[in-house]
């Protein structure tokens, strides 16, 4: 009784790792950035909103559905496309950041991205020195 028992676990056993390892092999998406940073650079308190661009790739072979990207705060606005985009395509993430009310000085900011890939998320930097106006 205690073989019978034993085979049928096994049994069990083996069918559960069978299917885990079927699961696994599913086709994904996958994000890859051209570059996970930017840096403006100086510029005036007089102009204090720069935008920059973050493009990416789906490297992998199912569709890529980002489901969010957030700011660290209130003075960075990302904007993303929010329709899947195919393997092999390209996308973009455009970032703002409004320095208006914004001591001057050096900022960084992050932006977590969040996908449907094999990678789930991704954080994306800006950073830059807004000086004083004269």
């Amino acid at each position: 009784m205690k073989k019978i028992i034993f085979m049928t676990l096994m049994l069990i056993s083996g069918i559960t790792f069978a299917s885990a390892q079927a699961t696994n092999g599913k086709k994904q998406a996958e994000i890859k950035f051209d570059n996970l940073s930017h840096n403006f650079g100086t510029f005036s308190e007089k102009s204090p909103v720069v935008t920059c661009v973050f493009t990416y790739t789906n490297v992998g072979e199912a569709p890529l559905i980002i489901n969010q990207a957030i700011a660290s705060c209130g003075c960075t606005v990302p904007a993303y496309t929010k329709a899947p985009i195919m393997p092999g395509q390209k996308g973009e993430i455009k970032v703002t950041y409004n320095g208006s009310g914004k001591f001057p000085g050096h900022f960084k900011k992050t932006i977590t991205v969040r996908t449907n890939g094999a990678t789930e998320m991704t954080r994306l930097y800006i950073e830059g020195d807004m000086t004083e106006a004269k």
